[in-house]
């Protein structure tokens, strides 16, 4: 006779996943890529001097910095008085062709005459944050890191 083999089998449970190892590796993942992230530099961070005092040995007298206004429309205007002209006026155009231009025959001008380049910044206190900026990045474009801010009053 044959013998039946009889076995009680578990009744089978659904398999089980333990998934805290997996959040582990998660965090760990994302700590790494913040680490490892780079951060893009502030505008804020431009390398810009302050003009500083004329040397005593020159036998030129200095050339004068280059007078810069922002006014409350955001036209960006150069020159003093009865030599001020409007460069560029448009609030959209953030590259400013014509001002950085005008810079750039600034400083060879200067630079001819073994002088620094250097600006004086006058802002209206309208003007959007954005174009400050933009006229900054202009002065790094052309080369020049030597830049006064000046009060309205005192031009």
């Amino acid at each position: 006779m044959a013998r039946h083999k009889t076995s009680d089998f578990e009744t089978e449970t659904e398999p089980q996943l333990d998934i805290s190892s997996l959040i582990d590796v998660c965090f760990l993942l994302l700590i790494y890529f913040i680490v490892t992230s780079t951060i893009a530099p502030r505008e804020q961070d431009l390398g810009l001097g302050l003009p500083g005092g004329v040397p005593i040995d020159s036998k030129q007298p200095p050339i004068p910095p280059m007078a810069v206004r922002i006014n409350d429309q955001g036209a960006v205007i150069a020159g003093l008085g009865d030599d001020e002209r409007v460069l560029d006026s448009d609030v959209n155009q953030r590259d400013l062709p014509l001002l950085v231009s005008q810079l750039q025959l600034y400083k060879d001008a200067a630079l001819s005459a073994t002088d620094i380049p250097s600006v004086q910044l006058q802002v209206d206190e309208k003007v959007r944050q954005q174009r400050v900026i933009d006229v900054l990045n202009a002065f790094a474009a052309a080369g020049i890191n030597m830049v006064a801010f000046n009060d309205l009053k005192a031009l």
